[in-house]
C-alpha cells in the first residue's frame, strides 16, 4: 500500500489515545460499540449449546440476504449448517466494522473479534457465531487463516480510503473476497493436496470479480462512507476525479472509466469459470449462480449506459429467478452450464 493511498480519518488516533490510558476507556469504547449493533451481538455470560448456536446463525444467514438464502436451497441439507455459520462468521465481522459510530469502537470490536477466534480454535468458543463455527471447522477441517483475513481487511476499510491501481484493489480482495471462496471450498470438501491450488486459483479469480461488480455497482454508495474503490491511476487515466463521483452526474469520462473496469471484471469471472466443472455438482449449482448473478450487475451496469452515479444498478427479482433456473439446469444438464458455451 502506498502512501497516497491512505487517507486521514477524524477517529484514526484513537486507538493510540485508548492505549495509553487503560482498560476503562477500551471498555467504555467496546460498549459504546456494542450499543450501536443489534443486542444478539454481544458476547454472552452462559456459551449456547451447538443446537442453540447453529439455530442463531441459520436465522441471521436466511434473514439478512436474498442471495444465500436463495443459494442454500440448493445446497445438500448436511451442509446448510456450515454455511449459516461461516456466513454469520463474515455478517458480524463486516457489522462490526461498518455499523458503529467511529473508527476507534470498530478497531476495537475487530480485535476482540479477533481474539474470539482465537479461542475458537483454542476450544474456548462463548459466541454463538463461533459456537456453531468450532463444528464447522471441526468436520470441514478450516485453517484459520481465511476467518483472520477477512478481519485483516475490515481494518483496513477503517484506515485505507482510497487506491492507487488495480493491483492494489485486487490485494484487498485478497483479504476481504477471496477467503470466503476457500473457506466454501473447505466446506464442501473441494480442498486436497492435488487440487487446492488450482481451485483456490479459479475460486479467487471468480470472487475478486463478485468484488469488483459489487464496487462497479455501488460507486456512489462507497462515496458515501468516503471510500473510493475504483484505481486512482485509472481515474486519472480517463480524466475523472473525485470531483466528479462527489457531482453525481456521469460524463463521457466517467462512462469511458465505468466501461474499461467492467471489461476487467468480466475478464476475472471468465479466468474463473473453469471451477464449476472442477467440482461436485452441488457446489457447481452454487458457483454458476454467483458467476451468472456477478456478470448480470455487470451487464446492469452497461444497460444503464454505465451510469452509476445518478442510480444503483440493480437485478429484478424475475431476473434472478431466471439465473436461478438457468444455474438448476445446468446440473442436470452440464452443457448448460457457464464456461461451456451456454
Amino acid at each position: 500500500m502506498t502512501a497516497a493511498t491512505m487517507q486521514p480519518d477524524k477517529n484514526a488516533l484513537e486507538m493510540e489515545v485508548l492505549a495509553n490510558n487503560g482498560h476503562s476507556d477500551l471498555d467504555e469504547v467496546l460498549a459504546r460499540g456494542w450499543a450501536a449493533l443489534p443486542a444478539s451481538y454481544r458476547i454472552p455470560e452462559v456459551a449456547p449449546t451447538l443446537e442453540e448456536a447453529r439455530a442463531w446463525c441459520r436465522q441471521l444467514a436466511e434473514s439478512h440476504y436474498e442471495n444465500f438464502h436463495v443459494a442454500s436451497w440448493f445446497l445438500p441439507k448436511a451442509l446448510r449448517p456450515h454455511f449459516h455459520s461461516i456466513y454469520a462468521y463474515c455478517r458480524v465481522s463486516d457489522d462490526l466494522g461498518d455499523e458503529v459510530g467511529s473508527t476507534a469502537q470498530a478497531l476495537a470490536l475487530l480485535d476482540l473479534w479477533g481474539r474470539e477466534l482465537d479461542a475458537c480454535y483454542e476450544g474456548r468458543a462463548r459466541h454463538p457465531v463461533f459456537v456453531a463455527l468450532s463444528e464447522t471447522i471441526r468436520a470441514c477441517s478450516i485453517p484459520k487463516e481465511p476467518f483472520a483475513d477477512l478481519l485483516t481487511a475490515f481494518r483496513q476499510d477503517q484506515t485505507v480510503k482510497r487506491y492507487a491501481s488495480m493491483e492494489e484493489v485486487l490485494g484487498y480482495c485478497r483479504y476481504s473476497a477471496n477467503p470466503v471462496g476457500r473457506l466454501v471450498l473447505y466446506a464442501c470438501g473441494e480442498v486436497s493436496p492435488e487440487t487446492m491450488d488450482a481451485n483456490f486459483r479459479l475460486s479467487d479469480a471468480t470472487c475478486s470479480a463478485l468484488q469488483l461488480a459489487n464496487f462497479w455497482q455501488d460507486v456512489r454508495v462507497d462515496w458515501g462512507k468516503d471510500r473510493v474503490y475504483l484505481p486512482q491511476d485509472d481515474m486519472g487515466r480517463f480524466g475523472v476525479s473525485d470531483e466528479t463521483i462527489a457531482a453525481g452526474a456521469a460524463t463521457a469520462e466517467f462512462r469511458a472509466l465505468m466501461r474499461f473496469e467492467v471489461d476487467y471484471a468480466r475478464g476475472l469471472f471468465e479466468q474463473g469459470l473453469p471451477l464449476i466443472g472442477k467440482v461436485n455438482r452441488d457446489l457447481a449449482l452454487d458457483l454458476d449462480l454467483f458467476s451468472r448473478g456477478g456478470l448480470e450487475i455487470l451487464r446492469a451496469i452497461e444497460r444503464c449506459d454505465y451510469d452509476v452515479l445518478s442510480a444503483r444498478p440493480a437485478i429484478s427479482k424475475r431476473t434472478k429467478l431466471g439465473l436461478a433456473l438457468r444455474a438448476l439446469s445446468g446440473k442436470a444438464l452440464p452443457f448448460l452450464r457457464l464456461g461451456t458455451g451456454s
